[in-house]
């Protein structure tokens, strides 16, 4: 999977998928990405792409004709993008959408991290663009939301983490999409705290009734 990222803040984004699960699955070959600058499809003399709305509106919103350049170009040279706009409004990003878009691990999507006040609305007239939210509120740019929902996704491609962890954890299709049961470790009592009895009985029929008695929905 090649994700390519359209921002206004590249900077923000490259230290946190050079970490952890994002780099090991880099490593293994299963995921890459690249952090494309909006600035760099300029079509005035300065780098900004963005003016005021028509309309009397506050603030300003990304033009459409860098955005629209830009993703011409990225097609050109890497073929056809599956395009994605964070958007504090549409879609919400659940567990089955990430799910589903982890699924076609071949495809090259393109994310726009939207910043201002949004885009010109005229990149739907030019391209099929799916609009995702990761909640019902808003953050100063889109960068945050692509970071969690890339994230969300490419741990789920296969084999960058192992199918015993992803099959029972909260908002697995295992669990019934419901949220993962509580889990205790060392010491067996801390304070007057101790933990359930059954969890020690090593009984994997005992064990996985309750497993399933205390998911959480």
């Amino acid at each position: 999977m090649h994700i390519h990222i359209v921002s206004l803040f590249p900077e923000s984004v490259r230290p946190y998928l050079e970490t952890s699960i994002m780099k090991r699955a880099q490593e293994k070959g299963l995921f890459r990405y690249s952090i494309h600058n909006l600035t760099d499809w300029t079509v005035r003399n300065t780098r900004r792409v963005d003016d005021r709305p028509y309309g009397g509106w506050a603030g300003t919103i990304i033009t459409i004709e860098p955005l629209v350049q830009c993703i011409r170009d990225l097609e050109e040279q890497y073929g056809k993008l599956s395009i994605i706009l964070m958007s504090p409004a549409w879609e919400e990003l659940t567990a089955s959408v990430a799910d589903n878009l982890a699924q076609n691990e071949q495809d090259n999507y393109c994310i726009i991290c939207g910043h201002y006040e949004g885009v010109d609305g005229r990149i739907f007239d030019f391209f099929d663009v799916r609009e995702i939210s990761i909640g019902k509120y808003v953050l100063s740019s889109g960068e945050l939301g692509a970071l969690v929902l890339i994230d969300s996704v490419v741990r789920l491609i296969p084999w960058v983490i192992s199918d015993e962890s992803l099959r029972e954890e909260s908002y697995s299709p295992h669990l019934w999409w419901k949220k993962e049961y509580p889990q205790y470790s060392r010491p067996e009592v801390f304070e007057w705290q101790s933990v359930p009895t059954v969890l020690l009985s090593w009984d994997p029929k005992k064990i996985q009734k309750w497993k399933e008695e205390n998911l959480r929905n």
